[in-house]
């Protein structure tokens, strides 16, 4: 198994909800930067495809909370890839603090790609992914 994609944050305090801990729907933007970087590494061109009509979408999210993060805390979020089905693949995410180690939330993101005409389509840079 190739290690996983990693990139680093740090929890800022207008992500905070009342209880002062991260409010549950900023860990989808965590998640969605760390796999736009990730396709980056890889050398996938997320806008070059927009620009020529293949469309990248989430389709599923399914993520489990195991314990919240706080202002300040610095983490990672790791991203690996897998195919899900003919024209499906998924981006298995982990949130991790990094002070001790510990799995804050773990995600399937499921996505697809559209091409021009809307249907299901996976482009050659996609499937250098897998």
């Amino acid at each position: 198994m190739t290690q996983p994609f990693r990139l680093e944050f740090q929890v800022r305090d207008y992500e905070l909800d009342m209880q002062g801990i991260v409010n549950n729907g900023v860990y989808f933007n965590y998640l969605e930067h760390a796999r736009h970087e990730y396709l980056q590494a890889k050398g996938v061109d997320f806008a070059a495809l927009t620009r020529d009509g293949i469309h990248l979408v989430v389709i599923r999210s399914e993520l489990d909370y195991k314990a919240p993060l706080k202002s300040g805390d610095r983490f990672v979020v790791e991203v690996t890839t897998e195919r899900l089905g003919k024209v499906r693949f998924g981006f298995r995410q982990r949130v991790i603090r990094l002070a001790d180690d510990k799995v804050m939330l773990e995600g399937l993101v499921t996505g697809t790609a559209l091409n021009e005409r809307g249907r299901p389509y996976i482009s050659p840079a996609i499937e250098s992914l897998f």
